[in-house]
C-alpha cells in the first residue's frame, strides 16, 4: 500500500512554503493523512490534574466541549478536584483555538466556510475496552454520526497525542474511500424518506436524516460488522507518537484506533464546495453510486 501520510516535519507553521501549504491541502482531500511528527499542542501543567479516567462519567469515553457555547459535556460531577470544570474548560478551548489557527493557517482556502464541531478529550486507554462491534473503534471505519446528520458536510478532525509518558497513539489505515464503496454499497439498504422522517419524530436524530447521513451511516455499520472485511482488507499501522498532530477527513479515511490514551480532537465541519476539488468528496461519490442530488444533500 502506498505511504497513507503526508509529512511535514516543522515545529513552526510560519517555516512552511505557500507550495507546501498546497501540497498539504492537496494531500488531504486526496484522502492523506496530514502529519505532523514535531507540531503540538502545549499543554501546559495544567494537564497533571486531567491524566485521570476518573474526570470522566460512567457513560462516556471522553469529556466534550462545545466552544461557541463554551460548555462541557461527561465530566465527572463528583471528582473530588475543586476546579475540575473550570481547568477542563480553559484546556479544551486552548486547543480549539490551537486547531482553529492550525487549519486556518495551513488551509487559508477553508477559511470562510469553515464550522465549528465538537471538541474532545480522550483520557481513557482505548486498548482493551469492552465494546459492541458498531461502537469499536478499534475496527476500520470512515465516520459517520447516527443521531446528527451533517447532510454532505464533511468531517474534517485534528488529532493531537499529548500522553505525558511517551505513549503513541495507534492506528491501522485501510483501503481508499472508492474501494470501500465498492466493497459494500450493494449491500447497503435503499434509503426510505418516510423512515427519515419517524426517526426525526422520534427525536432518534436531531434533524432529518439526508439520504447521504443514511448510506455513510450504513456504510460505517457494514465495515464494523464484517469480520472477515476486518481481518482480510489491506490495512497500514502507524503509531503517532507523543507530541504529535495529524489532520484527516475522517468521512472519507479509513481508520481504526487500537491503542492509545490521552488523545485530544477537535471537529470542524466543511462545506463540500469549498474544497479545491469537490470531485473527492464522499458525497460526490455517493452521487454517482446512489443518484443523489448535491443540492438537496449539502447545506
Amino acid at each position: 500500500m502506498d505511504n497513507p501520510l503526508f509529512t511535514l516535519a516543522t515545529d513552526d507553521l510560519k517555516k512552511l512554503t505557500d507550495e507546501e501549504c498546497k501540497q498539504a491541502l492537496t494531500a488531504l482531500e486526496q484522502g492523506l493523512v496530514v502529519y505532523f511528527p514535531a507540531y503540538s499542542f502545549a499543554a501546559g501543567k495544567q494537564t497533571e490534574a486531567l491524566l485521570s479516567e476518573t474526570i470522566l462519567d460512567s457513560r462516556h469515553k471522553n469529556v466534550s466541549y462545545d466552544h461557541q457555547k463554551q460548555k462541557l459535556g461527561a465530566i465527572n460531577k463528583h471528582h473530588t478536584h475543586p476546579n475540575l470544570s473550570a481547568l477542563l474548560k480553559s484546556f479544551m478551548h486552548d486547543f480549539a483555538e490551537y486547531s482553529h489557527q492550525l487549519v486556518n493557517g495551513l488551509f487559508p482556502e477553508y477559511q470562510a466556510a469553515l464550522r465549528w464541531g465538537r471538541t474532545s478529550y480522550r483520557p481513557a486507554e482505548i486498548k482493551g475496552r469492552a465494546l459492541s462491534k458498531r461502537k469499536d473503534d478499534t475496527r476500520l471505519h470512515v465516520d459517520a454520526f447516527p443521531a446528527t446528520p451533517v447532510n454532505g458536510l464533511r468531517i474534517l478532525r485534528i488529532f493531537c497525542n499529548i500522553n505525558p509518558y511517551g505513549e503513541p497513539r495507534v492506528w491501522d489505515l485501510g483501503e481508499p474511500f472508492p474501494q470501500v464503496l465498492n466493497h459494500f454499497t450493494d449491500a447497503l439498504p435503499a434509503y426510505n424518506p418516510t423512515i427519515a422522517k419517524l426517526l426525526q419524530l422520534i427525536k432518534a436524530t436531531k434533524t432529518l436524516r439526508s439520504a447521504y447521513d443514511h448510506y455513510q451511516l450504513h456504510l460505517h455499520d457494514q465495515m464494523k460488522l464484517d469480520d472477515h472485511y476486518q481481518q482480510t482488507v489491506a490495512k497500514t499501522r502507524f503509531e503517532f507518537p507523543s507530541q504529535s498532530t495529524w489532520i484527516v477527513f475522517t468521512d472519507q479515511v479509513s481508520h481504526a484506533a487500537l491503542a492509545g490514551q490521552y488523545l485530544l480532537e477537535q471537529t470542524f465541519y466543511l462545506p463540500v464546495c469549498a474544497m479545491q476539488n469537490p470531485k473527492l468528496s464522499p458525497l460526490s461519490y455517493w452521487e454517482k453510486e446512489k443518484g443523489l442530488n448535491s443540492h438537496k444533500e449539502v447545506v
